[in-house]
């Protein structure tokens, strides 16, 4: 759960200010000056875009495609 939030608040990140976050990250993995290419930002967007959809939807479905909330599926009781 507490992963699911990091990631929903990384992706929103990168999908608002993908400059910001991919830059913070090439400062850390490498030493010296290095010229990040146009696309990389772009590309840092759309998996902010796949980490937000993964963090909404996760807990909606158990393990096996069923429901979390047993409550929500009430047409099984007898």
């Amino acid at each position: 759960m507490i992963l699911r939030k990091l990631l929903l608040v990384l992706g929103v990140l990168e999908l608002l200010r993908p400059k910001r976050v991919v830059d913070f990250w090439m400062d850390l993995a490498t030493t010296g000056d290095v010229e990040t290419r146009r696309w990389v930002y772009t590309a840092a967007r759309l998996e902010g875009i796949f980490l937000i959809l993964w963090a909404l939807t996760r807990g909606r479905c158990g393990s096996d495609g069923e429901p979390a909330d047993e409550s929500a599926d009430e047409s099984d009781v007898e």
